[in-house]
């Protein structure tokens, strides 16, 4: 266990909304208290893009809490909230510090991945006001604004959905300084593995600091 406190519990206890797709958010699944000192160690990333851990300089605290995220209690605790088979599903997660103009373009996350956690590592400011970058779970793959539901990146907040055909996401265009973890259950089929096999060569390639 990492010494960020995780707020399983509250996890546990938010129900499931069904609308406009089954999804749960959590805010606060970490503590202020534990988000400023997040906040303070994540790198100045000017570079845009998702990056595998292994290729930024992480402090020890993030790592230990990025650890924690790919351990057995998350996984089994979102299998179990949601009614799925995740006891073989590996895990990918990346890293997320600025948003580019081609960034949040409305998509269903790929079939490789079975359960898509996002969980933003962001201060709430004026930089959300706009609601720009704001995440919209969207009633179909055509328009941002015909949104059911928006979360705000910011103050620790969690959101967790199971993937498929309906799970149409995106926000307006932002450029600018936005933190996210992005943590995906993959399924075990030859798509799945190649997008593994890519992560992989991505962190190898993405190992010195900021590049591509």
């Amino acid at each position: 266990m990492s010494n960020i406190s995780l707020d399983y519990d509250a996890l546990a206890h938010t129900p499931i909304a069904e609308k406009p797709f089954p999804h749960v958010v959590v805010p606060h699944f970490i503590s202020n208290d534990d988000l400023q000192a997040i906040v303070a160690d994540l790198p100045d990333m000017q570079s845009g893009g998702s990056f595998p851990p292994e290729a930024l300089e992480l402090t020890p605290r993030v790592n230990s809490m990025i650890e924690e995220l790919q351990g057995l209690l998350l996984k089994d605790l979102i299998a179990e909230k949601f009614g799925l088979d995740l006891a073989d599903a590996p895990t990918m997660l990346t890293v997320r510090g600025r948003t580019r103009e081609k960034d949040g373009r409305i998509h269903r996350d790929s079939e490789a991945k079975l359960v898509t956690v996002l969980l933003y590592l962001n201060p709430r400011g004026e930089d959300w006001s706009s609601r720009d970058g704001c995440l919209r779970l969207l009633n179909g793959p055509d328009d941002v604004e015909d949104y059911d539901v928006e979360v705000t990146p910011a103050e620790g907040t969690l959101l967790v959905f199971p993937n498929g055909p309906t799970t149409w996401h995106g926000h307006r265009q932002f450029i600018g300084t936005r933190y996210a973890i992005q943590l995906n259950y993959m399924a075990t089929g030859r798509k799945a593995r190649y997008e593994l096999g890519r992560h992989r060569l991505s962190a190898l390639v993405k190992r010195l600091p900021f590049v591509g």
